[in-house]
């Protein structure tokens, strides 16, 4: 199903931090593992707070993520469902529903709202495991569609980058100073100590994807 329902269409409140962050995981987890899906409370904080294709790496309580999925319950954009037999509360995303993306359109908003702001080229490399683009024209179509419905905005290039970086609208217009999904640029000068370990371990993280990514 598509359909062109704006971003606005959702309500005049951006969505928290926490809330992308569980609308994002159950998107990933529906794809990527559909067995398991929906996802019980545990399992949601667990996507929520794992290490790898996430950026930032959070921390979540249970409170949280319930508050949150809640919150996403009372916007439409996620309800509770059940397994038969099964008493434990389990969550699925409505937001194809609430918004009627294409399979292509959900990936890329997926990877956008796990890994923040991304190059077309990073979004068509993280979003494989969802739906595999044929090459990067295909994505920069697809961004073009979503920033039509004001769903993503592009952002100006950095420094020594070839690509735009594109941003996820629903958690609210991105910062100017909105960093990039990708590998991390070389620390300012006074940099302090432990943004520049989150930016070690950022890059750490990309080199082992990138591995994985390429059987090595």
């Amino acid at each position: 199903m598509h359909t062109d329902t704006p971003a606005h269409a959702l309500g005049p409140r951006a969505l928290t931090e926490a809330e992308v962050r569980v609308l994002g995981c159950l998107l990933e987890k529906r794809r990527t593992t559909p067995d398991a899906y929906p996802l019980s409370l545990n399992a949601l904080r667990l996507a929520c707070n794992q290490s790898t294709n996430r950026d930032p790496v959070v921390d979540y309580d249970e409170s949280t993520v319930r508050e949150a999925a809640q919150r996403l319950q009372r916007r439409g954009m996620a309800r509770l469902a059940s397994a038969a037999g099964s008493r434990a509360a389990k969550f699925r995303h409505l937001l194809d529903d609430a918004l009627g993306l294409g399979v292509g359109e959900e990936a890329l908003m997926c990877v956008l709202m796990l890994r923040g702001v991304q190059t077309p080229g990073e979004l068509k490399l993280r979003a494989e495991r969802m739906h595999a683009f044929a090459d990067l024209s295909t994505v920069h179509q697809t961004l073009a569609q979503l920033a039509t419905r004001g769903l993503v905005q592009s952002l100006p290039r950095r420094p020594g980058q070839k690509e735009e970086r594109y941003a996820q609208l629903l958690a609210g217009q991105p910062s100017d100073d909105a960093a990039p999904g990708g590998l991390a640029a070389a620390p300012a000068p006074g940099v302090g100590g432990d943004e520049l370990t989150q930016r070690v371990t950022r890059l750490e993280r990309e080199v082992a994807e990138l591995r994985a990514h390429a059987g090595m």
